[in-house]
């Protein structure tokens, strides 16, 4: 085996973090001495031992002298956890070899250069793209102190979300929908307009077994979220926000009676002002949100700058329908050349039906995110 397998390797251990590392990184690490395995780690959850520390401590011998391989740069600040350069350290490893450069400015290079002056060997960016991929979620929300959101959407392949009476169980399959969960459980939030709720009434939670329940975000301008919807009568079991631009006192403690948060924000063009909103959400450690609203919320979320992700599953069916739904509405741009433009694409297929995932492409800071800081 050589770098790259044992790299690869830490990446498969990495990913069984899943879930349980927000906001910190997926991470993991393999211990190798004179052509051994004889240590594995990752970090499994938020607050416990990195996985550094996890694989120095599943060694099997002593790792004086061994090969580190870690998918992201080790830390050197104290946070929950003590530095992990201090680990490598006391342990005697006298190679590191690092996938991805960790752009935290608490770390940003600083713990590399601690290795080397200290006379370890570092071999940096070995499989960096793979890495670097892991963590994308990380990577935005530490460099911007905002949610990674990720627009989602099941549709046919005539661009339809349900057919023209508002039917919309089911579009895919079962194979993706149990994708879709998974991607509940991989994100910290799931964010839907009030018109999703009055539609669907839906539960918005894991439905894999020993999964997450992502924190519930509704954007719900007005206050009409019904104080029977299963989000609000199960609020008190999952943590569920409603966003809002009604500072009607009562209306917000009928729903903070059941166990919802009320969060009351500025208004922008007659929704709530949706950049503060992931001011506010970065704010409170919540790094990522699967963004599973209609046309209306979808549209405004583009057009506010705040996706950046676009995660749309496609049914090989056909609908039609001059009235049946389409996944972003709102006003739309007025040419071609004016599209959200997406980038980096991939395409996976999920028995029957299809998964296109897209980085979005904004060609600078929206303007909207420039006002926010102001």
């Amino acid at each position: 085996m050589n770098d790259k397998d044992y790299m690869r390797l830490a990446l498969q251990l990495a990913k069984k973090g899943c879930g349980w590392t927000s906001p910190n990184p997926m991470v993991g690490a393999v211990v190798v001495k004179e052509g051994r395995i004889i240590g594995q780690g990752w970090h499994q959850k938020y607050g416990q031992a990195h996985a550094e520390r996890n694989a120095l401590a599943s060694c099997t011998e002593d790792p004086q002298g061994a090969t580190m391989y870690v998918t992201l740069e080790p830390c050197c600040h104290y946070g929950k956890q003590p530095p992990c350069v201090d680990a490598i350290l006391d342990a005697g490893i006298h190679r590191v070899v690092v996938g991805s450069a960790d752009p935290n400015p608490l770390v940003a290079g600083k713990g590399i250069a601690i290795l080397r002056a200290h006379g370890i060997d570092v071999t940096e960016n070995v499989l960096q793209e793979e890495c670097d991929a892991l963590n994308k979620v990380f990577f935005h929300y530490i460099t911007t102190k905002r949610p990674f959101v990720s627009m989602k959407y099941a549709m046919t392949m005539d661009g339809k979300i349900a057919t023209y009476t508002g039917a919309s169980k089911w579009i895919t399959g079962e194979i993706a929908r149990t994708h879709v969960q998974r991607q509940r459980h991989r994100f910290r939030g799931i964010m839907v307009g009030v018109g999703t709720i009055l539609a669907d009434d839906p539960l918005l939670t894991c439905r894999i077994e020993g999964g997450r329940d992502p924190v519930r975000i509704i954007c719900d301008t007005h206050l009409r979220t019904p104080l029977q919807s299963q989000v609000v009568t199960t609020a008190k079991q999952v943590p569920t926000i409603l966003a809002t631009c009604c500072g009607d006192p009562e209306k917000q403690a009928a729903y903070q009676q059941t166990g919802c948060r009320v969060l009351c924000l500025e208004e922008q063009c007659g929704h709530v002002n949706l950049p503060q909103l992931m001011e506010q959400l970065g704010q409170e450690q919540i790094d990522s949100i699967l963004l599973e609203g209609g046309g209306t919320l979808n549209w405004s979320a583009l057009e506010s700058g705040i996706v950046q992700q676009v995660q749309a599953y496609i049914a090989p069916k056909l609908f039609g329908g001059r009235d049946a739904k389409a996944p972003i509405e709102g006003a739309g741009v007025s040419f071609p050349d004016a599209a959200f433009r997406l980038k980096n694409s991939r395409l996976e297929q999920l028995g029957e039906d299809f998964l296109i995932e897209s980085e979005v492409e904004y060609p600078c800071l929206p303007e909207s995110w420039k006002k926010s800081e102001q």
